[in-house]
């Protein structure tokens, strides 16, 4: 009885040993994003998604030995009973921006009294006025309570008539401007908070082997 017990938790682990390096064979195969979708449209019981990683807003242990990973290899964290994985798919430096701003909400208040306050801001932030305290003054929205950081954003981040003058024009860190979108009343006070930089993003599949 115990001989026919043990050659049957022998077999059981040795199936899913099998069962392990199978997966992690699977994985291994997997080169693309369009590598991922395929796997998941076959897999359909298996749990993952691609998430990515940012150098500038993932400051975390994990992140950082991520960020430092090269592309194809793979890492994973034992999530009793499972395991979790993290592959890396893509490694990409990507231009970024950083702009604080002032919000004016054209449905409230008329352009006239909108560009008298756009004055007013650029007068006192040249003569020495913190912006974020302008702009938990004058910002009409949410914002404001940062004083008007966005943090860093890319292309598609925003809304394209507001990202365009950012990231075509020639303003440099500490520059100060105006952005209109009239078709949705939206106006804005802009100051460059830093320089265009590359940032290192890698684009990573996380998935949890499925249970045996």
């Amino acid at each position: 009885m115990l001989k026919n017990l043990l050659i049957t938790i022998l077999l059981f682990t040795n199936a899913i040993v099998i069962a392990q390096k199978d997966f992690e064979k699977s994985l291994d195969s997997l080169q693309t994003l369009d590598d991922v979708t395929v796997f998941f449209k076959k897999n359909k019981k298996v749990k993952g998604k691609v998430i990515v990683f940012n150098e500038e807003k993932h400051k975390t242990r994990m992140a950082e030995d991520i960020l430092n990973m090269s592309v194809g290899s793979k890492k994973y964290f034992k999530d009793a009973p499972q395991k979790t994985y993290y592959k890396i798919i893509e490694k990409n430096e990507i231009p970024y921006y950083r702009v604080s701003c002032i919000y004016l909400d054209g449905s409230k208040k008329s352009l006239k009294d909108i560009n008298i306050i756009r004055n007013q801001v650029i007068l006192k932030y040249k003569e020495g006025y913190l912006f974020t305290a302008l702009a938990n003054q004058y910002s009409m929205d949410n914002t404001a309570k940062q004083g008007g950081d966005l943090g860093w954003f890319t292309t598609g981040d925003l809304h394209p008539e507001f990202e365009k003058p950012i990231i075509e024009g020639v303003y440099s860190t500490g520059d100060i401007f105006s952005i209109d979108i009239p078709e949705i009343k939206a106006y804005y006070v802009v100051l460059m908070t830093e320089n265009r930089r590359l940032i290192k993003e890698s684009k990573v599949l996380k998935v949890t082997e499925p249970r045996q």
